[in-house]
């Protein structure tokens, strides 16, 4: 029952780190044996989402180092002076731009890992900050920052495509 009710929300979230479906499904299923074999060591510390989101994120590092892949190294400091924050011209282009969902699924695409992440839980499936940085193994204010700087690494794609589309 509990894995049926958080088995479409996993998936998805593990697509968000993968361009290879099959990998996302391999990966799920990781975190399907990982979630019963761990079933028992569950102590209700954290919120069960979190614990899920947990695990899944787990089976996705495991996967992507088995495969030889580069995990993100968290070097994102880059992204939030490019965003064009508090830009009123900026701003109408970004609203104009978020109404075309192909511009939002590149943009997303193009995003640190850390940062698809963090807007996958929070924005996609709506974890709370506290579920997130449970899930994350990080602090409040971490995943608080994080997401900031994921949002405004949106926002500052999206400026640059529809700035180069002119």
């Amino acid at each position: 029952m509990l894995l049926r009710r958080y088995a479409g929300a996993l998936l998805r979230y593990l697509q968000s780190h993968s361009n290879d479906a099959a990998a996302a499904e391999d990966a799920l299923q990781e975190t399907t044996l990982s979630i019963w074999k761990n079933a028992g060591s569950f102590r209700g510390e954290t919120t069960v989402r979190a614990w899920l989101y947990t695990i899944a994120r787990h089976a996705m590092i495991k996967q992507k180092r088995g495969r030889s892949e580069p995990v993100d190294d968290g070097s994102l400091e880059r992204l939030g002076a490019d965003a064009g924050w508090g830009d009123e011209r900026s701003g109408a282009r970004i609203e104009k731009a978020l109404g075309d969902r192909l511009c939002l699924e590149r943009a997303f695409a193009r995003l640190p890992d850390e940062h698809r992440e963090i807007l996958m839980l929070v924005d996609g499936e709506e974890l709370s900050l506290l579920e997130t940085a449970e899930a994350l193994g990080l602090s409040l204010s971490a995943v608080k920052s994080r997401l900031h700087r994921a949002r405004l690494g949106v926002m500052g794609i999206i400026d640059k495509e529809v700035a180069d589309a002119r």
